[in-house]
Parts: structure tokens; C-alpha cells; sequence
């Protein structure tokens, strides 16, 4: 993917138009003689003096789930600033039910351009076909871990055993009701022996789960890495065993019907770029480049 490069233009229907209106006024002058080449060349500048603060105020909107979102809000600022396209951002669940996840949100016509979850979520969209065709890229992937309250002892998860006793000593563990969550309900603890045993609380979200957590209501939350790391008032006691890890993509993709389709894929190429793997990397989570 080639580098962001922030002085690029900003093609905008709008701004061709009141191009293309300088123009025609230009030509409806009727300037003749030596003085024709002059007030043509004056309002040509006009034109662009007019034009380039249109593009540069072009605005996103965003839906994010919270795998994705350390690394987003350092980034943010650098794109905003280096664009000037501004972004409101909204967040949701990858999967999962309810009229909070990412598709329950598009579905009612919430306005977004682009959109960063999971693959497993992402997929579902493409599917549906709330996706620009070819605009899906994978920006980073991280690993399940371990949250507990702060300042508590930190359990042994880096064996199965280990893990498996953690879970079923443990009076209730959150997990988050989206990707992650899915699959250690439906099929981790059921492949562990331990489904109907594991006092498990499914959360709406991954900041519900930690919540819980800080707050005592649960001894430990099991979720992605990059989610804990960041999280008020709990500790990662560590990522899970290797042979029963989940590894999640995070991907960013154009939504269906953007009418910001070049801002929108400026932003996912910043956010896919070198200048984002530091912050991709401070969030838990090791960056990837490669766009399918």
C-alpha cells in the first residue's frame, strides 16, 4: 500500500461544480481585447482560493468497535490535522445482537463512511452488501487476554490447565457479547469441558466487561488485549495460551453509499500506513499492511 501522503487533493463533486460555475462565469464576461487575458487569469486564482477550503472541510463519519479504538484516538488527531477532514466517530460491536452492533446501526440508516471491527463482522457486512467492493483492508490483529480488578494478583493463564481452573474458580468472568465473546462461549468453553460450568456474563460491550471488572461485579474478563490495556481500573494479567488462542483482525472499510468515497479511503490508507504502527503497537495490537 503506498504511503498517506497528506497534500494530496481532495476530489469533491462540490468542488468540481463551483469549478466548473467559476469557469462558465469566467467565460460570460465578455472580456475582450488585452484585457480579456487578465480578468480570465484573476478569476481563475478566485476560483481556486474558492475551491480548496471546500475540499479541505470535507467531514467522516465513523463506526468503530472497541478492539480498534486505542490506536484510533492517537491517531485521529494527526489525520485531522494533516487532511482537514474531520471525523465524528461512533462506536458499536462487531457482531452480536442487539441495536448497538455496527450492522444494527447501518441497518437504521446511522450515517457512516467508514467503518473498523472485527473480519468475522466485517465479513457479515460485505455479505450484506454495505460495502464498497475492494475497499476492505486489515489494519492490525491482537490476542485474547485477561483482565483483572487493579491492584488484585495476577493468575497463571499461560497454560490450558491454568486457564481452565482460573475460569472455573472464578465466581463470574465478563466476556464481551461480539467476536471474541462468541467464540469463547460457543466454542472455547464447550471444547474446554467447562460450558456449563463457567459462570460466564456476556456484556453488550468490551468496556462492560472491564467495567464490571473495576467495579468488582466480575473476578476477571477474558476479551482482546488491545481492550484491557487502556481500560480505568483493571490489570492484564496476560494473553491466553497459545494453543487456544484467538487471534482477531481488525479491518476498515468503505460503507456502501459514502459520499466521501476519497476522504473515506484517505483515511483507512492512513490508518493502514507506517506512521500508525507505533500507536498500533502501544495499543496491544501488531499492524498489518496487507489489503484484501
Amino acid at each position: 500500500m503506498s504511503e498517506f501522503d497528506p497534500k494530496a487533493e481532495i476530489p469533491q463533486r462540490s468542488s468540481l461544480l463551483r469549478t466548473a460555475l467559476c469557469y462558465r462565469f469566467a467565460a460570460s464576461t465578455g472580456a475582450c481585447g488585452r484585457g480579456a487575458h487578465h480578468a480570465h487569469f484573476l478569476i481563475r486564482h478566485l476560483c481556486y482560493v474558492v475551491v480548496w477550503p471546500a475540499a479541505a472541510s470535507a467531514q467522516l463519519n465513523v463506526l468503530m468497535s472497541g478492539g480498534f479504538s486505542g490506536a484510533y484516538e492517537q491517531l485521529l488527531p494527526e489525520f485531522e490535522r494533516t487532511s482537514g477532514i474531520k471525523v465524528t466517530t461512533g462506536s458499536g460491536a462487531s457482531q452480536g445482537a442487539g441495536p448497538q452492533t455496527i450492522a444494527a446501526q447501518l441497518a437504521r440508516g446511522v450515517p457512516a463512511n467508514v467503518v473498523i471491527l472485527s473480519r468475522e463482522g466485517l465479513s457479515e457486512l460485505i455479505a450484506a452488501n454495505r460495502i464498497v467492493a475492494g475497499t476492505d483492508v486489515d489494519l492490525a490483529r491482537v490476542p485474547l487476554g485477561v483482565a483483572v480488578r487493579a491492584g488484585a494478583p495476577k493468575p497463571d493463564v499461560t497454560t490450558v490447565e491454568a486457564f481452565k481452573q482460573v475460569l472455573l474458580k472464578a465466581k463470574t468472568v465478563a466476556v464481551p457479547g461480539s467476536t471474541s465473546g462468541i467464540w469463547l462461549v460457543n466454542d472455547l468453553f464447550p471444547r474446554l469441558g467447562i460450558a456449563d460450568k463457567v459462570k460466564a456474563k456476556v456484556t453488550p460491550r468490551g468496556t462492560d466487561a472491564t467495567g464490571m471488572v473495576a467495579a468488582g461485579g466480575a473476578d476477571l474478563a477474558v476479551m482482546p488485549v488491545s481492550e484491557i490495556l487502556h481500560a480505568a481500573g483493571v490489570d492484564f494479567a496476560g494473553s491466553i495460551a497459545p494453543e487456544i488462542q484467538f487471534v482477531q483482525t481488525f479491518s476498515a472499510a468503505v460503507v456502501a453509499g459514502s459520499g466521501e468515497i476519497e476522504g473515506s479511503k484517505r483515511l483507512i490508507e492512513f490508518l493502514a500506513s507506517a506512521r500508525a504502527f507505533e500507536a498500533i503497537r502501544n495499543s496491544g495490537m501488531e499492524p498489518l499492511t496487507t489489503s484484501r
